[in-house]
């Protein structure tokens, strides 16, 4: 099943069923896309994933989650991102820009003071993060905007279509979130409320652009915290936004204060697909082509998934930064599964204070490897990643990696 087409309801059609989930490349040079990223989606492209979705496109200057964020307010990139969107499409492969807007995900260095649907601020996060204040409507309806421009930029330089980015803890997130979202006016309260911000960001992209260009959603199967946005929210959302007409939806789950994105039960990682459960209480509601990403690395996990018949296409992240011809291996007979090993100093103070920062590092260092036109390096030192980062950024950079 893995190498059967899909094609969505606006007749774009996907080759295959390998969903190159977003990673944070962080290649960007004053926040505008370079040639690096034109490389390596060039290289990803040419490896046979179906789908290719790339990280983090920010729609605001005060929504940069890191350091070098993409920011995509204009036209002044138009030709690199033509370049971006050119290479990325090769080889009948969709490109697929995921937009989003960090809200209080954004370290002290980048926003003093960092906007959010409510003045709440994140948990162990301090000398990192500072306090959030709350935003305004009428900044939020300027918000709505800025997502809208950046998708119709999307769509002028070539891209197949955009993600919003509704999970992880960033602004959408926090939205949709009870714990996040203590509003008393039309953003906040009932979820219904507490939706609005992602159905109008929908409604307006889906209004701005051609009706072949698609608009999909990334959204936590749950926070995994307390008093936030839970499995039983998830659900209502997943059916509102089929209604809605969405094409496609990407299931995660966790942000900065819960990540589960970054860690997994050991029998959750033994069967690989981390939501799968999840992604049939989905279906039950829903027909709108479904994706999970985290966890898969066999080839027989994978057709197993698909089979299920819980989900459409199989979400991966980390190994195709690995192995950016992944598709390709399987289809050829030579794949062998690979395995991604805790990213980890071997000093335990180090691992267990910056440990998930320290690897989500180290697989950017790899995308930029293949962005500078070399082989991926899985014999990497982390140390060498640590203190390079610490010398380029300074411990602000301990803070601004992202899954």
């Amino acid at each position: 099943m893995l190498f059967q087409p899909f094609t969505f309801k606006n007749g774009q059609t996907a080759k295959n069923r390998f969903f190159k989930s977003a990673m944070e490349e962080q290649l960007a040079k004053h926040n505008r896309p370079t040639e690096q990223l034109v490389r390596l989606y060039d290289t990803w492209a040419k490896g046979g994933a179906g789908v290719l979705v790339t990280g983090n496109v920010m729609v605001a200057d005060n929504g940069k989650g890191s350091i070098n964020d993409v920011v995509l307010t204009d036209d002044r990139s138009m030709d690199t991102l033509k370049a971006w969107a050119k290479a990325g499409k090769q080889n009948d492969t969709l490109l697929i820009m995921q937009i989003n807007h960090a809200g209080k995900q954004s370290p002290k260095v980048l926003s003093p003071t960092p906007v959010a649907p409510s003045a709440v601020a994140l948990q162990g996060m301090d000398g990192f993060i500072n306090p959030p204040r709350e935003l305004a409507a009428g900044e939020i309806e300027e918000l709505v905007g800025r997502f809208i421009e950046t998708a119709r930029l999307a769509e002028q330089a070539g891209f197949s279509g955009v993600q919003i980015h509704g999970a992880h803890g960033y602004l959408i997130s926090q939205f949709l979130s009870p714990h996040h979202n203590r509003r008393n006016d039309k953003w906040g309260g009932s979820l219904e409320n507490r939706m609005r911000f992602l159905v109008e960001i929908y409604q307006g992209i889906r209004a701005a652009v051609g009706s072949e260009f698609l608009v999909g959603l990334k959204l936590n199967s749950a926070d995994f915290q307390k008093g936030g946005f839970d499995e039983n929210d998830s659900i209502r959302v997943v059916q509102k936004m089929s209604e809605l007409g969405i094409d496609f939806i990407e299931i995660s789950g966790g942000n900065y204060e819960s990540p589960e994105m970054l860690t997994a039960k050991e029998s959750t990682k033994k069967r690989e697909a981390f939501f799968l459960d999840y992604a049939e209480k989905a279906r039950a509601v829903s027909q709108v082509p479904l994706i999970i990403t985290g966890g898969f690395r066999s080839e027989a996990a994978m057709n197993e998934a698909l089979q299920s018949g819980h989900l459409d296409f199989i979400g991966i992240a980390r190994p195709f930064a690995l192995m950016p011809d992944l598709p390709d291996k399987i289809r050829q007979g030579t794949y062998q599964t690979i395995t991604t090993n805790r990213i980890k100093t071997g000093v335990a103070a180090v691992d267990n204070k910056i440990g998930a920062v320290l690897e989500m590092d180290w697989y950017m260092a790899q995308m930029a490897l293949i962005g500078k036109g070399k082989q991926p390096n899985p014999n990497l030192s982390p140390w060498k990643v640590l203190l390079k980062n610490l010398w380029e950024n300074g411990k602000a950079g301990l803070s601004t990696g992202r899954s």
